[in-house]
C-alpha cells in the first residue's frame, strides 16, 4: 500500500471540521430548545437536532476511514462536499460573504483532491475480510 498523501490528510481534515461545524450547530440548536425559543414542532425540532447529530458522526467516520484509505469513503466525501456546496452557493449569493467562501473553499479543494491519482490510488481499501472462494 502507497504512503498516505497529503490530499488524503487534507480532505479528511475538511470532513472532520465540517463534523465538528454540524456538532456546533447541534449544541446550538439543543440551547436554544432548552431555553424555550418559539418553534412550531417541539419534537420536529427534536428530530431535526438528531438529524444534525446523526450527519456530523457519520462525517467523522468518513474522515476516520478516508484517512485510514478504505475506499467507499470517497464517495461519501464526495457527496458531502456536494451538499456543502448547496448550501455555500446560495450563503454567498445571499450577502453572507464569509460564511459562504468559509463553505465553498474548502468544499472545492477537497473535491479536486478525491479525483487526485494518488488519493484514489491509496484510498483502495476495501476492508479486509478474507476472500469468500
Amino acid at each position: 500500500m502507497p504512503g498516505r498523501p497529503r490530499g488524503v490528510t487534507v480532505i479528511a481534515l475538511v470532513v472532520a471540521a465540517e463534523a465538528t461545524a454540524l456538532l456546533g450547530a447541534a449544541a446550538w440548536y439543543g440551547y436554544e430548545l432548552a431555553i424555550g425559543a418559539p418553534v412550531l414542532s417541539f419534537w420536529g425540532a427534536v428530530f431535526t437536532m438528531a438529524l444534525l447529530l446523526a450527519f456530523a458522526a457519520w462525517l467523522f467516520a468518513v474522515g476516520h476511514f478516508l484517512f485510514r484509505g478504505y475506499r467507499w469513503t470517497r464517495a461519501a466525501s464526495l457527496v458531502a462536499q456536494l451538499f456543502v456546496l448547496t448550501v455555500g452557493v446560495p450563503t454567498l449569493t445571499g450577502g453572507l460573504v464569509w460564511a459562504g467562501l468559509a463553505m465553498l473553499i474548502p468544499a472545492l479543494l477537497a473535491i479536486v483532491l478525491l479525483f487526485d491519482k494518488r488519493v484514489v490510488a491509496y484510498a483502495s481499501r476495501t476492508g479486509g475480510s478474507p476472500p469468500a472462494v
